[in-house]
């Protein structure tokens, strides 16, 4: 009861291609698939960035603690 067969997919299957016909399926996949491309370069992009200024921080960090510890055998 709570499944599916393969046969009622099959239907389903033959009433949306029926309805919505196989162009705009064809172009809904592609501008599906071009979405996710377009999504999955966005998170990497944002990872890079992410790296770089966490790297820059760290950067930034070392720089302030090497002053201040020369400044301190100076004194």
């Amino acid at each position: 009861m709570g499944s599916f067969s393969i046969w009622h997919w099959l239907v389903v299957l033959v009433i949306v291609v029926l309805v919505f016909g196989t162009k705009k399926l064809r172009n809904l996949g592609s501008d599906l698939g071009g979405a996710v491309k377009g999504f999955k370069e966005g998170m990497k992009s944002a990872d890079e960035e992410e790296i770089s200024s966490a790297s820059q921080h760290t950067d930034a960090r070392i720089i302030e603690s090497e002053a201040r510890d020369k400044s301190r055998t100076k004194s």
